[in-house]
């Protein structure tokens, strides 16, 4: 897995709404497009250095357009990004304020110490 490669699609989605709009509505497609379009140009790769690193694993891949950050932090995703990110898409659904939080916290429960590794 390249954790960097799902973090800094974590990061770069959430610091930008109208691509926080575009993973909320078509995440799968979103996905898709930054990792063709945006991954090597955002860590500064030229096209001729591509490598297999700026690719998303199947694993990785399904996480990201699932929108399942449970899966996206037994992979190793940093959760303070998975929970900013997904704060600013699915807050909103709820009636209560940090009813998304307990939502994510509820969902991540069964982990006990030690966490996944969130080196990159």
């Amino acid at each position: 897995m390249s954790r960097y490669l799902v973090d800094k699609f974590l990061y770069t989605i959430d610091r930008d709404p109208e691509l926080v709009e575009r993973y909320r509505a078509e995440p799968g497609r979103t996905v898709s497009w930054w990792e063709a379009e945006q991954a090597g140009r955002i860590l500064n790769c030229p096209d001729a250095e591509a490598t297999t690193w700026l690719t998303f694993t199947d694993a990785e891949r399904g996480a990201l357009a699932g929108h399942d950050y449970v899966a996206l932090f037994e992979l190793g995703a940093h959760p303070f990004l998975t929970l900013t990110l997904f704060i600013a898409m699915f807050e909103r659904d709820y009636a209560e304020p940090l009813a998304f939080q307990r939502e994510y916290a509820a969902r991540l429960q069964h982990w006990q110490l030690p966490y996944p590794d969130i080196a990159t």
